[in-house]
């Protein structure tokens, strides 16, 4: 592909065109695109249909954000409850008239061919000149989603009511259908590409959490059910307070005590969270001031400490009771609620950070905490909870093998989120902006 440079203004009297920054080489030379009418491009087909009792029918709606369309099952015709319904094929595209807000609109793909929405949709297909794959790409674009709100009515956003009579009105610039297909085809094989990747990373962490059913004891068990061949001694009953040398409760912070930056970082509740290490927000850390951190001193921590929180705000409490580490030489402050524990040297940390993630942790988790809105562990309750602990060095063979995993596992999501990252500067480099005609 060819970077193009902006194209200059055209005829006043001309249609405006424009090229995008990023050009296929077979298009190089081809005209700008131009603008068009989004009905010269699909139009709305409905195909009613009389459902009958007893068919069964493949009832589908669209995701929200651009999820594209979602099966909601097979059902008997006498169970659609709706007033009227449409059939869609392979090759549709559907809007929904009440989610436009949530850009709800997407492509039928074949294994949706001959399903039934509600009329709450607009069925359209393409006419001749408009490939429908690169129009659902077009779809994801900003100010797409823009227009679908400018093309509604209604007081209240979430029941606005989309009108495709003007929406259909609006102009958006246009390559001509080779080169819908070429970039059609381009983000369509980056998409299969990312649900590869996806589902890699997926089956990983599958394995991962029935690896880790295997090497941990299970609720009422004393040993694992899987171990490493060397290993034949009896794990030892003991209490998490045993491991843990000292520990720091966090510092409760005020609104007056926080500022946009400072060389005093603060560890929130929300970093800490299932896996290994501390998830610190590097693009909105948060920052406390030099006068409270050392007031405070008793709640900061170096990286001989594990982290973890016994309070959570959710009252589900996903995240309570998670150990994590950090690798940074900083120190940082702890967030009430938030601990430091120290391990003595009786327990391999990873092998604790690895044991709260498991099943039987975290139900203890889920029985200990109180509260409602706001749910918390008392300090004193989670270090006399039950812990079963194998010899150091099965310990350690044990975190190294999952430690290993969760490292490929890392690699992996990395790899997943620059092919998303990538997917998402390439759209802005396919498509001219608008915006651009006007400047």
């Amino acid at each position: 592909m060819n970077r193009q440079p902006k194209a200059t203004a055209v005829k006043q009297d001309a249609k405006p065109t424009l090229t995008p920054k990023l050009r296929f080489p077979a298009f190089r030379d081809a005209p700008g695109w131009e603008m068009k009418k989004i009905g010269s491009m699909l139009i709305e087909t409905p195909r009613p249909i009389d459902l009958g009792d007893e068919t069964e029918y493949r009832l589908v709606t669209v995701k929200r954000r651009y999820g594209g369309l979602v099966s909601r099952g097979i059902l008997k015709g006498k169970e659609i409850k709706v007033k009227s319904q449409f059939l869609v094929k392979a090759g549709d595209f559907l809007i929904s008239k009440r989610q436009i807000v949530h850009d709800a609109c997407g492509l039928v793909t074949k294994d949706l061919h001959d399903s039934v929405v509600s009329n709450e949709y607009s069925v359209l297909i393409p006419r001749a000149g408009c490939d429908v794959v690169f129009f659902n790409w077009f779809a994801k674009q900003p100010c797409v989603s823009k227009s679908f709100l400018e093309c509604s009515v209604g007081i209240v956003i979430e029941k606005m009511l989309f009108k495709l009579s003007t929406w259909q009105k609006r102009e958006f610039l246009f390559p001509d259908l080779a080169e819908q297909q070429k970039i059609a085809e381009c983000l369509t094989s980056l998409d299969e590409v990312i649900a590869a990747q996806s589902q890699k990373l997926d089956a990983l962490k599958t394995h991962k959490k029935g690896l880790m059913q295997q090497l941990f004891p299970r609720e009422g068990e004393t040993l694992p059910r899987l171990r490493f061949p060397e290993f034949r001694d009896d794990w030892k009953m003991a209490r998490i307070g045993d491991f843990i040398d000292s520990y720091k409760g966090g510092a409760s912070l005020t609104p007056s005590d926080f500022v946009p930056y400072s060389n005093y970082e603060v560890i929130p509740k929300k970093a800490i969270s299932a896996g290994v290490w501390l998830k610190i927000d590097t693009e909105k850390p948060t920052y406390c001031k030099e006068f409270f951190f050392k007031e405070n001193l008793q709640a900061v921590v170096d990286n001989t400490y594990l982290i973890t929180t016994l309070r959570d705000l959710v009252p589900s409490g996903p995240s309570i009771g998670y150990i994590v580490k950090f690798a940074s030489d900083k120190t940082f402050i702890l967030a009430q609620g938030v601990y430091g524990l120290k391990p003595k040297k009786t327990i391999i940390p990873d092998f604790l950070i690895h044991f709260s993630n498991t099943g039987r942790y975290r139900k203890m988790m889920q029985s200990v905490m109180v509260g409602s809105t706001q749910v918390h562990i008392r300090n004193s309750v989670y270090l006399n909870l039950p812990m079963s602990v194998p010899r150091l060095d099965e310990q350690q063979k044990i975190a190294n093998c999952l430690t290993s995993l969760d490292d490929l596992i890392t690699a992996q999501s990395d790899k997943l989120v620059a092919l998303k990252t990538h997917k998402k500067g390439l759209m802005q480099q396919l498509f001219p902006s608008p915006e651009e005609v006007e400047a």
